[in-house]
């Protein structure tokens, strides 16, 4: 199978790479990259496990074919849990169990992200709805929400959760 040159921008470092055309970009970010926040669930963008961000979008990885991510700036949760942004996040999820076996951890917190940079502190049902494409298996999403829920309020006031 003939190869594509691909150059992007992940986690904030240019990546020049060539990859087979029918390669995705969640199976890119962990074979190639060895990025492996990002899991491989469904393959049919229903789990949402395979969530990354493209150019400030939150999409789904296996859907999304590594070569249409030519000249995009890729970010991944090892990129955004390094840069510090969503370290609030990350300990309300913890301190609320809001993440268990962990698979849809990652995916979780950059769909929390994506919410809670809009500000203000959304409701409970707006909430649900925002994550609600992404599954899971272990919490019953109520200390997901908790969760989420109390770091709006926190930067609402300007404190850390």
């Amino acid at each position: 199978m003939s190869m594509i040159d691909l150059q992007l921008m992940v986690n904030g470092e240019t990546v020049a790479e060539s990859v087979e055309p029918r390669m995705t970009l969640v199976d890119f970010l962990r074979e190639t990259l060895g990025l492996t926040g990002s899991h491989v669930g469904c393959e049919h963008g229903v789990c949402g496990a395979c969530t990354v961000r493209v150019d400030d979008v939150i999409v789904r990885g296996c859907l999304t074919l590594a070569v249409q991510c030519e000249g995009a700036k890729v970010e991944t949760i090892e990129g955004v849990s390094d840069s510090g942004t969503i370290a609030d996040l990350q300990d309300a999820f913890r301190r609320r169990n809001a993440l268990q076996c962990g698979f849809c951890t990652p995916a979780m917190l950059l769909t929390a992200q994506e919410l809670l940079a809009r500000g203000g502190v959304p409701s409970r049902d707006t909430i649900r709805e925002h994550i609600s494409g992404n599954y899971c298996r272990c919490t019953g999403y109520q200390a997901i929400v908790d969760a989420i829920e109390s770091v709006a309020q926190a930067r609402q006031e300007g404190k850390t959760p």
